[in-house]
């Protein structure tokens, strides 16, 4: 029997593996539990091993990889038009086989240990941030059914309530007092703990020369270098800029049929938060690069000039992505002075 790609479908518990051989044909359907894929690999001639791109994934690929074999990760949104017939998890795995074997297949470039724990950092900051938004608006729900309408703005709420618990006559003995007393020292715990992780983050664009180099790009601050570096690292599983932006979900979605093309609006697919963080630089940073001398910011006058301001602010971070993809794959950073040219 030989194997010349094998498959492996990943669970918490158990897993199925489904080997094909030169022609395509299966040869081997096993289950196995996660902790015996190693030696059960071990034992195989090097070969191909695909996977999907979960959790875990990463980690038993560098492992696989350690043994010889030639490790391929996938999305999974990829793999499911191969899966026939009825779902379960020997076909799961004998399609993630399949893909694996076609040419015009994308595959997602395995990750260190470090960019996976850079990554869970920033995981944790988006989970304590949600968790801050929602306290803060249950203590506005809270005040608002006592008469008391809290100013709009963190910044502005956070002075407010402070007044509020100092003075007695606003907000009486009781209760709803000490709950909201409660609730204000949770928020600064989350504070803290939110500004901790922002330290750190800056900390790591210090030792990072990938993150170090992103900094160098208008709109990208430590939050946004140390995801990209993260997730991209040297942006070599993307061709051309242009495949970055797109996997970030910030191109127009393109409808065609019949050579009639439409196009619409940006197609939001591929990694949310760092879209999100790319959107949020470059809204902080378009109005002083509107008004630089340069390129740029003749580009962004003419697209203020016909477009709204927030499609002008997506436009920015389309093209921050892009500048991002050269100063990663290049190893050097981009001139203001050219980022208005095509890449």
């Amino acid at each position: 029997m030989t194997i010349c790609t094998l498959g492996v479908d990943l669970g918490k518990n158990s897993c199925s593996a489904a080997g094909l051989d030169t022609t395509g044909k299966v040869v081997l359907s096993r289950r196995m539990r996660p902790s015996t894929i190693p030696g059960f690999t071990a034992k195989l001639a090097p070969c191909v091993i695909a996977m999907e791109a979960c959790c875990g994934a990463h980690h038993l690929g560098r492992l696989l990889a350690a043994q010889g074999h030639t490790v391929w990760l996938m999305s999974p949104e990829y793999v499911r038009p191969y899966v026939k017939a009825q779902k379960n998890d020997d076909r799961d795995a004998e399609a993630i086989a399949e893909a694996a074997t076609r040419p015009t297949m994308r595959f997602v470039e395995m990750k260190t240990q470090d960019q996976l724990d850079v990554q869970s950092l920033h995981r944790v900051r988006s989970q304590l941030v949600g968790a801050r938004t929602n306290l803060i608006n249950q203590a506005r729900a809270i005040l608002m059914e006592r008469g008391i309408v809290a100013p709009q703005g963190r910044q502005k709420f956070e002075r407010a309530l402070d007044a509020m618990l100092a003075d007695t006559d606003r907000l009486p003995e009781g209760r709803i007092r000490r709950f909201m007393m409660e609730t204000r020292e949770e928020w600064k715990t989350l504070d803290d703990r939110i500004a901790a992780l922002d330290m750190e983050f800056l900390e790591l664009t210090r030792t990072d020369e990938l993150a170090r180099r992103l900094l160098t790009i208008p709109g990208i601050g430590s939050l946004n270098a140390t995801a990209l570096a993260a997730a991209v690292g040297d942006a070599s599983t993307f061709e051309r800029s242009r495949d970055l932006s797109a996997w970030l979900g910030l191109v127009p979605k393109q409808y065609t049929t019949g050579g009639k093309p439409k196009i619409r609006g940006i197609s939001k697919r591929g990694n949310r938060y760092l879209r999100t963080l790319l959107i949020h630089g470059a809204r902080a940073a378009l109005p002083s690069l509107a008004k630089s001398e340069t390129p740029l910011g003749s580009w962004l006058l003419g697209l203020l000039a016909r477009c709204h301001y927030n499609t002008v602010t997506v436009a920015l971070a389309n093209k921050l992505a892009r500048i991002a993809w050269v100063t990663l794959r290049r190893g050097d950073t981009l001139s203001i002075d050219r980022a208005a040219m095509p890449i």
